[in-house]
């Protein structure tokens, strides 16, 4: 298995794929590699020719030092993980000094107001750093597809956004949440979680199935109100917000429209880690 550290290699090592018209499937991580992870990989792998990981935690999209720091960082066994799927697989782990080459600041974007819900209102400045890292790792492997999965659904909606906006050929592709046996999102914070907290974590995907039956048989503030309730009950959880929005513009949902989508999103905090999740109500 290819693992580079500096972008002028892997630009080198790509060039002859590139040359010769051969798909490239991309997929960035922070690394922390799980079986959703693993996932996204073996999509990329049958629908392309060429396939790319980025390991890499990027600085500029946290806006709180503690969080950055205690961001796992496990590249050993990330590596171990993906040999184990393939060993044709290209591995980008990058140093903060190769991506960024002296100058780690975020860039600003216009994502049409995505970037103004949810996330971006509780974390400023998180999307710019977002769109920062994608578009170098984009500008640098030049892929032919690049893959997310749908637990940051609202990231997933803004790189397709930069990706217009920037007219760049790539197609972005989101993937279904990989979840454990209990519900819970695979997720690289898991890994900061107690055994029993897992177990414990199973109580938000169950929460969100049930205020999607509530959503389809009344309304949104009827989901909205058992959500609030339920996570009162149970003090192990802070609930930090539970929105549901449209799919589309991403803005929160007052009362049910006709022909648009909607998806539920939550973040509740257990032994101090922060958990997101979401579930199509359509």
């Amino acid at each position: 298995m290819k693992v580079f550290h500096a972008q002028s290699q892997l630009k080198q090592h790509l060039q002859p794929f590139l040359q010769a018209k051969q798909t490239t499937g991309f997929v960035p991580t922070m690394g922390a590699i799980h079986k959703g992870h693993l996932s996204l990989l073996q999509q990329a792998m049958n629908e392309n020719d060429v396939i790319v990981m980025s390991i890499f935690v990027n600085p500029t999209q946290f806006n709180n030092a503690e969080d950055l720091e205690k961001y796992p960082r496990t590249l050993q066994k990330d590596l171990e993980l993906i040999e184990a799927l393939s060993n044709k697989i290209i591995v980008y782990a990058p140093t903060v000094d190769d991506i960024y080459e002296g100058n780690t600041v975020a860039q600003n974007f216009d994502y049409d107001g995505l970037d103004n819900e949810m996330e971006g209102a509780n974390r400023p400045g998180h999307f710019n750093g977002v769109g920062t890292i994608v578009k170098k790792l984009f500008e640098i492997v030049q892929p032919t597809k690049a893959y997310f999965g749908e637990k940051d659904f609202q990231q997933l909606q803004i790189i397709r956004k930069m990706v217009e906006k920037n007219n760049m050929k790539i197609d972005v592709v989101g993937c279904p949440i990989f979840r454990e046996a209990n519900g819970l999102a695979m997720s690289s914070r898991n890994e900061r979680l107690s055994v029993q907290a897992k177990d414990k974590a199973a109580f938000i995907y169950k929460t969100l199935q049930a205020a999607k039956d509530l959503f389809i048989e009344k309304d949104v503030k009827d989901a909205q109100a058992f959500v609030k309730t339920a996570f009162e009950s149970e003090t192990d959880f802070t609930l930090e917000y539970f929105i549901i929005a449209d799919e589309a513009s991403l803005k929160t949902a007052i009362v049910k429209e006709k022909n648009k989508n909607y998806r539920a999103f939550i973040v509740v905090h257990i032994e101090g880690v922060r958990l997101i999740d979401n579930i199509t109500l359509n």
